[in-house]
């Protein structure tokens, strides 16, 4: 299968299932800010790699509970809402990279007043 159409099934898993996530599962642990960044599907279309950011960190670890405890639910959602020959086996895993991009943020933050005041 080529790259452009598992990029593009990617995608569609990674849309289906925020939707899933948001309309039908009506689990309390899913109530912090969270996002699913990527989903990162493989060219056999058995598995999917679902990346998932959470900015409040004390509901983190409720949020992956939820998730993972409902991936045969969102399965068997997925199954009905795409039509592809073989519906992926979901994991999800915590994505970092937005709050590494936040740290790093703040960290050069800290770092330009100290250049200013060399430079004067």
């Amino acid at each position: 299968m080529s790259k452009f159409r598992i990029d593009m099934i990617s995608e569609e898993v990674r849309r289906e299932t925020d939707k899933i996530i948001r309309e039908d599962m009506h689990d309390p642990r899913l109530g912090g800010t969270y996002c699913i960044t990527r989903a990162e599907v493989t060219r056999d279309l058995r598995y999917a790699k679902m990346y998932i950011s959470i900015l409040e960190e004390d509901k983190a670890k409720g949020v992956m509970e939820a998730l993972k405890s409902g991936a045969g639910f969102i399965r068997r959602e997925l199954t009905h809402r795409m039509s592809l020959r073989y519906t992926p086996e979901l994991q999800f895993v915590r994505d970092q990279n937005i709050e590494y991009g936040v740290h790093i943020a703040a960290v050069l933050r800290e770092i330009a007043p100290k250049e200013e005041n060399d430079n004067v």
